[in-house]
């Protein structure tokens, strides 16, 4: 009978206090706490751009990550990594949202799977907007859905209104019987806008080079961005000097 009375204690004062945190802050706090149980790691990356009028080979990396923010990338001839927020934790990306909320999103197939939705603070993109008035009007909305049974991100979706401007889709497996880490990410960018949306030009000329952007001044408006991740080598320790 007191096994039973401290059981049902236990519940109460468990449902007390996680109703007493934001249930969002719950899930991004979870989420960065299994990120962070990675010390460090090394993984042999292929990267395959596909974007209209560009044709190039393959580019393959070897990316050495140390928490909290270390990294160091090994290509022949540029070696930059597109920004997609790879290598970034989930409260340096959710710092970026303002009015965070759960959404009422349900998945009868995946029912692990919560989204958080919030506000993207456009100056954290740091793009070069065309004047103020584009600054001020651009307010996009962010999406961001967590498999809470593994406490991954499994997809980011930007949108502005019901359109769809870029969407960042993870897909993982088990790795040495312990470490849930991605096998594959997928960038699809939806961009129409060619003035205001010239920051993927850039984004693009770090994976191939400047030199090979179009020299007819026209905008990358769309394309796909696919990330392979391969022979991972987790928590054995990298050196400091690594990274010099």
């Amino acid at each position: 009978m007191i096994l039973f009375r401290l059981m049902i204690l236990f519940i109460f004062v468990s449902s007390f206090l996680f109703s007493y945190e934001k249930k969002e802050d719950y899930y991004i706090k979870k989420t960065n706490e299994k990120f962070n149980s990675i010390d460090d790691y090394k993984v042999d990356m292929t990267i395959k751009l596909e974007i209209p009028a560009f044709r190039m080979p393959k580019k393959k990396y070897k990316v050495y990550y140390k928490r909290p923010n270390k990294i160091k990338v090994k290509a022949k001839g540029f070696g930059i990594l597109p920004k997609t927020g790879l290598f970034t934790s989930p409260n340096d990306n959710f710092d970026n949202l303002t009015n965070i909320k759960l959404s009422d999103y349900k998945d009868s197939e995946n029912i692990h799977d919560i989204i958080i939705i919030g506000d993207l603070i456009v100056d954290s993109l740091k793009l070069e907007m065309p004047n103020e008035y584009s600054r001020i009007t651009f307010d996009p909305i962010v999406e961001v859905k967590i498999d809470t049974l593994n406490w991954v991100i499994k997809n980011v979706t930007t949108r502005l209104d019901t359109l769809k401007l870029f969407q960042i889709n993870n897909y993982y497996k088990m790795y040495d019987k312990k470490y849930y880490m991605p096998y594959q990410s997928i960038v699809k960018y939806y961009v129409k806008d060619k003035k205001l949306f010239n920051w993927l030009n850039k984004d693009a000329g770090n994976i191939i080079g400047q030199d090979n952007l179009p020299k007819n001044n026209e905008s990358i408006v769309e394309g796909t961005i696919t990330v392979d991740y391969k022979k991972y080598i987790i928590n054995k320790g990298i050196k400091d000097s690594v990274f010099d």
